[in-house]
């Protein structure tokens, strides 16, 4: 695969032309080139043409690291479900997610071959963006997230994304956000009708590669 980097994001394009796209958001105070590594590892077919695009969140104050400039995706104010959320921040990160999106769609890749994948704040964020699409993607890859803006979902849920397809992979020692998070998120969604597939590993807050193989055979289902 072919790098190219931008000040907005990494880009790894395929031999071939891109039929399918995997918008990747790293998590908080990491930037686009976090998971980058991680692709050739998933061993997927090079005839799925896949497009991985990961893009840098903008560098912002966060309030749980002391007011720490550091790249994020929204403020963080705590890291427990009854904590406050910035609301106001994980919408407008939202609408650039929307964007990238529709860039790809712009460059040939239809809506239904586009993945929105996002690990720890990125989950979060994937997940709220994705479950908001007026239009179905391929699906959802939640790494150590979870869902944000909870009490907001029954009411803006829309049909597409009830539709869409989630994967979710948890650490069961966790210790920056714990697998209940995980638990009550995927509970919650299925709840509402959302399909989720749920994996957890004995790991922390990581990625490990019994979770890499779950993630290369999640991803070739939803892409082939």
């Amino acid at each position: 695969m072919r790098i190219v980097e931008t000040s907005a994001a990494v880009v790894l394009e395929p031999a071939a032309a891109a039929t399918a796209a995997v918008i990747w958001l790293h998590g908080l105070g990491a930037d686009g080139h976090d998971f980058v590594p991680i692709v050739p590892e998933l061993g997927l077919a090079p005839t799925l043409s896949v497009r991985f695009i990961f893009p840098h969140a903008a560098q912002r104050p966060v309030t749980l690291n002391g007011g720490m400039r550091m790249r994020a995706w929204f403020d963080l104010l705590g890291l427990n479900r009854t904590d406050a959320q910035d609301e106001a921040g994980i919408r407008a990160s939202a609408l650039q997610i929307d964007a990238l999106i529709e860039a790809q769609v712009t460059a040939g890749v239809a809506r239904e071959r586009i993945v929105i994948a996002g690990f720890s704040q990125g989950g979060a964020l994937a997940l709220h963006a994705g479950l908001r699409q007026q239009e179905r993607v391929a699906g959802l890859m939640i790494l150590s997230g979870y869902l944000p803006l909870e009490k907001t979902l029954t009411a803006e849920l829309t049909p597409a994304g009830r539709a869409t397809p989630v994967l979710m992979c948890h650490g069961r020692q966790d210790p920056v956000l714990s697998l209940t998070m995980g638990t009550h998120s995927r509970d919650l969604l299925q709840a509402l009708g959302v399909a989720v597939e749920w994996h957890d590993y004995p790991m922390a807050h990581e990625v490990s590669r019994p979770e890499i193989h779950d993630i290369s055979v999640w991803l070739a289902a939803r892409l082939r």
